[in-house]
Order: structure tokens, then C-alpha cells, then sequence
């Protein structure tokens, strides 16, 4: 169910000025409800996850021993690839094999309200009746690489929440979308023939995050050609050995459903050969240890940024200001303020 009917009022305000403050809600009562299916369920806690709610802490360990059964599939390319289309078509293969299904689609930010534009949303409307598939739409705001900064917190709640399979598609900025590759067990790269998606993917580094790679709007003149160059730039930049996993390349029509099969066949043939080769478990455990640094590094900023009236930050820039001390000497100063560390 889409989270536009089920959230309501739930998500926090994003215009200026501070957030009206929330009632403190019962988290033991929201998880057993999302584990149970309950859409308003998860649209709150998500919610809860993107307002950065004081009670976020209790939300992440209520979770923590319920999440890990999900598949984590990131669709990212260039604007106009048809991730969405492609998404929605994949939503329907997977409820189709009897799975559930939880969609985060990242949305740009609207520069007026700070909120999700809901275009990926309304383009896959015709799931938003199914009890078996939740969409939500994400704002960037202002987060860099293609992702919102509490996508890694949200992808926790669906997996909880029981979704079988978590599709998480990018805003579709152009270059910026490597940050998938950290989120996701398997990247999928959408491209499209005309569009000069050979030289984007070169130069965004596309070649070195996907997984599987997908040329949709097969059916357009210079499909053939595209998947070729694309085939032709994978073989030049790899190193792999015997058994690695080489990234296949698919063709569909997702906008009439083609190729749709194939590209969930090779989505489990990736999951397979991971698990088989214990790449699974590491790429999981990586996205862990850099949440955990996101969380660290953010919690440290707080920090610095609560000195900011400080006499001590102020003394250190005079310092620098006037030369008799370097940004990196007094950057060591202010983090052994901030640890408790003797210099």
C-alpha cells in the first residue's frame, strides 16, 4: 500500500523554522504493528526515521533483531532511463512469485517545502491498493548521491516490516548515483539507447558499481548498439578471476513488461552466487560499518556545531586567522576538547 492514504499527517513538517513538537508515541506498539502489515505502522516509524525523532534510538533497537531477511535491490541511471517504470514492473514480478514487496523511491526536494516531489509515487499508483507492497517516497534534501540521508534507517523498517524484497530506486541525478552501491546487496544500472548513457556510465563510474545492467526502451533503434558498447567498456575495465561474478546485460521494455523475467532471473542468480561466496554477508556487514560512521560523524558534527558561541572555536580561528597556529593543529585541539583526549 502506497504510504500517501496510510501516512496521513505522519510526516514531520519540512518547511522553515523548527518542527512542532511530537507526543511521544509507543514504539514497541508501532513495530508489532508494521510486523503485522499495518501500512500507517511503518508510514510512522518511517516517519519518525526522517524527522529524527528523539525516540529514533529506541525505533532502531526495537528493529535491530528483526531486520536481515530483506533483499536490498538498488535501481539507479541517468534521468529518463524509466527507473520508475521499470521499479513498478518489477514490483508486479516479485508480487506475482507471491513476495512481498517495499519500495523506497527518492524523490528530489522540493526547494519551497524541502518535501519529496512524489513523482516516482504517483507512476506506480496502480500498487497502491496492493496489501503487499509499500511505497514510499523519500526527499533528498540536499543529501548528495542520489539517496535521502535516512534511506539506510528506512530500509530498516521495511525490513523489519516483513517486505521480502526492497526496491530502492534513486532521484536519477546523472553522476552522483555510486552511493547505491553502499546501500544495496545488488545495484542494478539502468541505461537507454540515444541517450549517451556509454559515456555517463564511463564517467560516473556506473562500471564499477552494477551488478546487473539493464537497456531499457529496448525496442528504440540503437538498443543493440548500447548493449554492445556497454558489453564491449565492461570487458575493457574488469579483473575478474575464475568464478567472480560478471554483471549480465539485460534488455526489456519495462513500459509492456519485457524482459522483466530476465531481469529478475539474473537479480536471483547474483543473490545466489553471493550467498554462495560469502559476499553477501560482507557487503552487509560494510553497509553497517558505515552507518555506523554516518551516525558517529553526524553525532560529532552536532557537537562542533553546539561550540560555535564557544570562546575556546573562537580563540582557535583567531589563531589561525593570525597565523600563529595551522587549521590542522587546531582541528586536533577542538576534537581533544570534544573526546576528553590529553595532546
Amino acid at each position: 500500500m502506497s504510504d500517501e492514504r496510510a501516512n496521513g499527517h505522519d510526516r514531520p513538517p519540512t518547511g522553515a523554522g523548527s518542527p512542532a513538537p511530537r507526543r511521544s508515541v509507543d514504539v514497541g506498539t508501532l513495530v508489532e504493528q508494521a510486523r503485522e502489515g499495518r501500512p500507517r505502522a511503518v508510514a510512522r516509524l518511517i516517519s519518525l526515521v526522517e524527522g529524527a525523532s528523539p525516540q529514533l534510538r529506541e525505533v532502531m533497537a526495537a528493529l535491530a533483531p528483526l531486520t536481515g531477511g530483506a533483499y536490498v535491490v538498488g535501481l539507479t541511471g541517468s534521468p529518463g532511463v524509466g527507473k520508475s517504470t521499470s521499479t513498478s514492473a518489477l514490483v508486479s514480478a516479485y508480487r506475482k512469485a507471491g513476495r512481498r514487496v517495499g519500495v523506497l523511491a527518492v524523490d528530489p526536494s522540493s526547494p519551497f517545502s524541502g518535501g519529496a516531489l512524489l513523482g516516482d509515487r504517483v507512476r506506480m499508483s496502480e500498487h497502491a491498493s496492493d496489501p503487499g507492497v509499500y511505497i514510499r517516497s523519500m526527499a533528498t534534501r540536499g543529501h548528495l548521491g542520489g539517496l535521502a540521508w535516512a534511506a539506510p534507517q528506512a530500509i530498516r523498517v521495511l525490513d523489519a516490516a516483513g517486505c521480502d524484497v526492497i526496491l530502492v530506486e534513486t532521484v536519477g541525478v546523472g553522476q552522483s548515483e555510486v552511493e547505491i552501491a553502499a546501500q544495496a546487496d545488488t545495484s542494478v544500472v539502468l541505461l537507454a539507447p540515444g541517450m549517451g548513457d556509454g559515456i555517463q556510465a564511463a564517467k560516473a563510474g556506473i562500471l564499477e558499481i552494477g551488478d546487473v545492467y539493464v537497456v531499457n526502451k529496448a525496442d528504440r533503434d540503437g538498443a543493440d548498439a548500447t548493449a554492445r558498447e556497454l558489453n564491449h567498456m565492461l570487458g575493457l575495465g574488469e579483473s575478474r578471476g575464475p568464478g567472480d561474478w560478471r554483471p549480465p546485460i539485460v534488455k526489456t521494455v519495462a513500459a509492456r513488461g519485457e524482459g522483466i523475467d530476465e531481469v529478475v532471473d539474473a537479480l536471483d542468480k547474483h543473490r545466489a552466487w553471493m550467498e554462495e561466496h560469502s559476499v553477501l554477508a560482507a557487503r552487509r556487514r560494510t553497509r553497517a560499518a558505515r552507518e555506523i560512521e554516518t551516525i558517529a560523524v553526524t553525532a560529532l558534527r552536532a557537537r562542533i556545531g553546539s561550540l560555535s558561541g564557544d570562546q575556546h572555536l573562537s580563540a582557535l580561528a583567531a589563531r589561525v586567522t593570525d597565523g600563529t597556529a595551522d587549521p590542522y593543529t587546531a582541528a586536533d585541539e577542538l576534537i581533544a576538547g570534544l573526546t576528553g583526549e590529553q595532546q
